[in-house]
């Protein structure tokens, strides 16, 4: 089987070498020269666990190569799987240039019996309405009659690639019958993971869409709880296990905001298309609003109860989305640093998975806690785990916002430094609980 995987990212290059893994001969096309240089040569261009040993099998084997050809790798291939980008537009609509300039790259090197496969997300419908067209008017075949195109997206995330695409059931669906088939059969043989036949495309791509804004979803209701705790004195995470334990609910953890390449963007995809449809997705863009206000808010929520930020020096711990990974695409330290900005502050930033220079070519201040009298937590990275409280107060720190609540609230208020969690009040938020006819004076009238 000789398989060319469009698309040499985070997500691509791992999946063609669980290909070659599995006994395929795979081509990984990209535009990126440097990237196809460095796959040439056998060497990783990602921190992902296990890649670089896979890489290294299959250099040595001669089952992995890469090229800036689509055309020609097209041409070759039995099987092409296309995971490149899909952006945001700057009315927050899809963005389907890439895909589409890929899939006129493929078209003009298609062959009949060949079969596609989509993994990139896209919204319900976009596959058979903008990328299939791309493949038949650039090959003059007709797709369902010549070739073979299927939809399945992909489902795993950075730092446990490798693990989970062979056991993260594989969503597929096809343009017909036959193209579903095809799609199911090759992964069941070439990836090892369960294989989920949804039947059409169009089922694929919502499957992908559901499970991304469930969470958004999901997130959002965890932060609105929890901003209702951080007033009336409840510990938000203890009552959140507590809720969870009856089978019914499964609430999740709340934060300073929701970043990666996935929830951040692709509920859009979906609330666009529904506002066309004429079917507006209320929940799931309040969603979308009340996640990318966290940062905003917990700064407010600073600024209300200790002092302004304006002239004042804070410092950012983390701008990786999550712990332990070097992504900071859509990361909340983003936002908390234009916010931050905004408001007047000073701003400094550290994360050891990054260098200075990196940090500066993000568009941060390189830094550390020293002189800083406000400290930001925005990733739980393990390296950021047991400050030492005691140490920073001595040094001038006031104020921590921990916003993955990763720290100790009692040792930082133990030490002087005015602690504020997600979901946990802080001591100047503790007052005694209201009754509602002292929140409200009219409501026993």
């Amino acid at each position: 089987m000789k398989i060319t995987v469009v698309g040499g990212g985070r997500m691509g290059l791992p999946l063609a070498c669980m290909f070659g893994k599995h006994g395929a001969s795979v081509t990984v096309s990209d535009i990126n020269q440097v990237l196809v240089n460095s796959i040439h040569t056998g060497v990783c261009p990602y921190e992902e666990p296990g890649l670089p040993e896979l890489m290294g099998d299959l250099h040595k084997a001669g089952r992995l190569s890469a090229t800036t050809n689509t055309r020609k790798a097209s041409s070759e291939s039995d099987v092409i799987v296309v995971i490149v980008p899909a952006h945001l537009t700057s009315d927050r609509d899809i963005n389907f240039s890439i895909l589409q300039m890929a899939s006129e790259e493929i078209g003009k090197g298609l062959q009949p019996g060949t079969l596609v496969v989509y993994e990139t997300t896209v919204a319900v419908g976009g596959t058979r309405r903008c990328l299939i067209p791309c493949l038949e008017q650039n090959s003059g075949l007709k797709a369902g009659v010549d070739f073979y195109v299927a939809y399945s997206p992909e489902r795993v995330k950075a730092n446990h690639v490798l693990a989970r695409l062979e056991t993260t059931p594989k969503v597929v669906g096809g343009l017909d019958a036959a193209s579903c088939a095809k799609a199911v059969a090759f992964y069941g043989q070439y990836l090892g993971a369960p294989v989920d036949d949804v039947g059409t495309i169009e089922a694929a791509e919502m499957a992908k869409l559901l499970g991304m804004l469930y969470r958004d979803v999901n997130i959002a209701l965890a932060n609105e709880f929890a901003a209702f705790c951080e007033v009336s004195g409840v510990d938000f995470e203890r009552v959140r296990q507590a809720a969870n334990t009856d089978g019914e609910a499964n609430l999740l953890m709340p934060g300073i905001g929701v970043g990666g390449h996935c929830v951040p963007v692709y509920p859009y995809f979906l609330t666009r298309e529904s506002r066309r449809l004429g079917l507006p997705q209320r929940i799931s863009e309040a969603a979308r609003e009340i996640n990318d206000y966290q940062p905003a808010r917990q700064l407010e929520r600073v600024e209300a109860r200790w002092q302004s930020l304006k002239g004042e020096k804070v410092h950012i711990m983390g701008l990786g989305f999550r712990p332990g990974v070097k992504v900071d695409i859509f990361s909340p330290t983003y936002a908390l640093r234009d916010e931050l900005q905004r408001l007047g502050a000073r701003v400094t930033l550290e994360d050891p998975y990054y260098s200075n220079e990196e940090l500066r070519d993000a568009g941060f201040e390189p830094g550390s806690t020293d002189r800083a009298r406000v400290v930001v937590l925005s990733t739980a990275h393990k390296e950021f785990a047991d400050p030492d409280f005691a140490a920073w107060r001595k040094a001038g720190v006031e104020v921590v916002l921990d916003g993955r609540n990763f720290w100790n609230q009692h040792e930082a208020e133990a030490a002087g430094v005015l602690y504020f969690g997600i979901g946990r009040s802080s001591r100047v938020e503790r007052t005694p609980p209201q009754t509602a006819a002292t929140m409200n004076p009219t409501y026993n009238r």
